[in-house]
């Protein structure tokens, strides 16, 4: 069997360290194969270069593997700086002064673009989709010599019970559990929902593929005896899938008494008090709101599939159970006018107290809907390259103008959080303070939603 070096190379730090669970998946695949794996973090290893170039030297791999976790921050205020393939195209280069071995690409960011990145970062072969089995796959052909075809592509998704346990490194593990307090599991993959910009269903297929929960349930209680970890976040696209996996799931931790405390990503439809009450029992203490938009218009414009009233119930329901709520928000989508800003103020109000998050315009990413609604529109040349982050703003909408009147509107308030770097920065002073977490949770108090406001324009 082979050796494998893999290499996570995401060193972002915002909003919290991420554990990378791609490379762990594929590792436990690997290993199940019967290979001999080496997981290395880039991040958890302080971005050393030297350090990389020595442990894969030191492991003589037959293979090595990349996985790309993000293109870019998705901040249309960030340019270059928030650009991640440049620090990648470096990585290989490092990866070459210490094998000769071939690299292998892959991770969520490389399936989205694969030619236009491994042409870039002047790796050897692609893996593209699901990565489990096709790594075990390329690496067996790999074993045979080198194929001529450069790009692999799953070809049948996984089903729920096949998702492989993460196979965590426990130097890894223990340093996302210090420098964050938590770490990440993944319950289910794949998403139902044709969000306009959204890439998830290309990635993980239109359907839900879960997990048996009590499965989920004992990589829990296994993660909190090996790390010592009681805090998790459950990386799924949505947490809460119309079949109630995820009440399934409540109910597994529940009776296993697992005692931990958890937050998740929410669809905000269909959540009620009690269902809030069970996922509360069973640790949940806050809630991340993929909203998106905050107008019937905007809503519409980016077929969400809800209503702002969904979004106002749902908000209700976790704020009587007294569970912090943040809420992602986009302004500049299709539909934006400057009514519907003025609009979207008002409805912020309206939610009461809690976080938003706000961001500037819609990064546009190949095969979505609003790539093709942004051809449509003119405001694309024909075959643009996407490789570096391009943004969609309605054309009914000045973006400047928009800007501004976001930042008026959110200024003094503790809870509402633009441009994203001010979310960074405010979290940054609540980890220096020792905090560990989500964090923003802690922004939260009765008198944070409310200041007298002075008059908006937009």
């Amino acid at each position: 069997m082979s050796r494998i070096f893999l290499l996570s190379s995401n060193v972002a730090y915002d909003p919290y360290p991420v554990y990378p669970l791609g490379m762990a998946a594929v590792a436990a695949a690997l290993v199940a194969a019967g290979h001999d794996v080496c997981q290395f973090d880039h991040l958890a290893e302080g971005s050393s270069e030297d350090k990389l170039r020595d442990s894969v030297r030191a492991f003589a791999p037959d293979v090595v593997g990349l996985s790309l976790r993000n293109i870019d921050d998705v901040d249309s205020f960030s340019g270059e700086a928030g650009w991640c393939l440049d620090i990648a195209r470096r990585l290989v280069r490092v990866l070459r002064e210490g094998t000769q071995s071939p690299i292998m690409v892959g991770g969520p960011a490389f399936s989205l673009m694969p030619e236009e990145i491994l042409e870039y970062i002047e790796a050897d072969y692609g893996v593209v989709g699901e990565g489990e089995q096709v790594a075990c796959n390329l690496v067996e052909a790999l074993s045979f010599g080198r194929p001529r075809e450069k790009f692999h592509r799953a070809q049948n998704l996984l089903s729920g019970s096949e998702i492989p346990s993460p196979l965590m490194n426990n130097a890894i593990a223990s340093f996302y559990a210090g420098a964050s307090g938590m770490l990440g599991l993944q319950t289910k993959r794949g998403c139902p929902h044709g969000c306009e910009y959204c890439a998830y269903p290309r990635l993980e297929g239109p359907a839900c593929r879960c997990r048996e929960a009590g499965a989920v349930a004992n990589d829990l209680a296994r993660m909190r005896r090996d790390y010592g970890v009681t805090n998790f976040f459950f990386a799924d696209a949505v947490f809460n899938d119309e079949g109630g996996h995820y009440l399934e799931l409540a109910e597994a931790i529940c009776q296993e008494s697992l005692n931990i405390q958890w937050c998740a990503f929410f669809r905000p439809k269909g959540l009620g008090r009690k269902e809030i009450t069970l996922l509360k029992r069973s640790g949940l203490y806050a809630a991340e709101l993929g909203t998106d938009a905050v107008t019937d218009m905007t809503l519409n414009g980016l077929r969400k599939g809800y209503s702002f009233s969904d979004v106002l119930k749902v908000t209700k329901a976790f704020q009587e159970s007294q569970v912090p709520c943040a809420h992602y928000v986009i302004f500049g989508g299709p539909g934006e006018t400057e009514d519907t800003v003025s609009e979207g103020f008002e409805n912020i109000d309206r939610l009461g107290s809690c976080v938003i998050f706000a961001f500037s315009g819609i990064r546009i990413l190949p095969g979505t809907e609003i790539h093709i609604r942004a051809l449509g529109e003119g405001l694309l040349p024909e075959n643009p390259s996407l490789l570096r982050p391009v943004y969609y703003f309605s054309p009914t909408i000045d973006r400047q103008t928009m800007n501004e009147a976001v930042e008026r509107a959110f200024h003094g308030f503790r809870t509402r959080i633009f441009p994203p770097s001010e979310g960074r920065n405010r979290l940054a002073v609540l980890h220096d303070f020792g905090f560990r977490g989500i964090l923003w949770d802690k922004l939260t108090s009765p008198r944070s939603a409310t200041r007298k406001r002075a008059p908006r324009e937009c």
